[in-house]
């Protein structure tokens, strides 16, 4: 048996048949006591206090802690997902969002905050789009700091997200490394994605050794079809003993599709 603790629970894509509000108690209620989310509010980067409320409420009531929170990205899951770097309306979004973000995260002791990269836009060069990226994702540390907080920077998928530029754990490095530089505050973190590392083609032991001194934070999902471990071909008891051994000491992020059966059946593996 595979004990629950290291794990926290993306609500935003499990319990996704229910409502938000009944998700945390959702949560409890099938073992955990972790939770992350997404940014919930798709078009509204700076919602009503009211629902900034009764989430948080939710929350608290079932017990559980969030452990991370997107900041705003648009959509999500989808390929227009990002925000902070597009210029325009975007862009502005994830600005007005990061304060009320930050905010709502410390209110419910949450230490991780992930910001997302956009996608590449034919109105900007790319040197711009990165320009402006860094500007922004800047803010947003400097936000996470104030907060008590780290920054998270994932790399997505090039099959799935075709336009956006960090598509490899090397890129997000990268930007790991010079949010970093330009605040000096050194909590810009990585987020290393297993499935979305998998699906770029990724040797997945060598990014566990190379890059595991600078996560921040991992997240899972099994390769093809991005359900829960045991449904496609990744061997994830290799791959969390191998971050162990690498030193990894964070929690792993349950981000994956529930499957047929519901979201309360799809926790089957850690049984095993």
């Amino acid at each position: 048996m595979v004990s629950s603790d290291r794990f926290t629970v993306n609500a935003s894509i499990l319990f996704t048949e229910l409502p938000l509000l009944e998700r945390p108690a959702a949560v409890a209620a099938a073992g955990f006591d972790k939770m992350e989310l997404w940014w919930p509010w798709v078009d509204a980067p700076v919602p009503e206090q009211a629902e900034l409320d009764a989430l948080r409420g939710a929350i608290e009531d079932a017990g559980v802690r969030l452990t991370g929170l997107n900041f705003y990205a648009g959509r999500l899951p989808g390929p227009d997902r990002g925000a902070l770097s597009v210029p325009g309306e975007e862009s502005e979004k994830f600005r007005a969002n990061i304060d009320v973000a930050a905010g709502f995260a410390r209110s419910l002791g949450c230490e991780a905050l992930n910001a997302l990269y956009g996608n590449r836009v034919e109105t900007a060069s790319d040197e711009e789009q990165d320009a402006l990226a860094l500007e922004n994702l800047a803010l947003a540390a400097r936000a996470a700091d104030r907060v008590g907080a780290v920054l998270l920077i994932e790399a997505l998928n090039a099959p799935e997200s075709p336009k956006c530029p960090l598509v490899s754990a090397p890129r997000a490095i990268e930007a790991v490394d010079a949010v970093n530089e330009a605040t000096g505050l050194g909590n810009a973190r990585f987020l290393m994605d297993l499935y979305h590392l998998s699906m770029n083609g990724e040797d997945l032991p060598g990014v566990i050794d190379a890059h595991t001194p600078k996560t921040g934070h991992v997240q899972i999902a099994d390769n093809p079809g991005r359900g829960a471990p045991g449904t496609g071909s990744l061997d994830f008891e290799d791959l969390l003993g191998r971050l162990d051994k690498a030193g990894y000491t964070g929690l792993v992020g349950l981000e994956y599709k529930p499957g047929d059966n519901g979201s309360a059946a799809s926790f089957g593996w850690l049984q095993k």
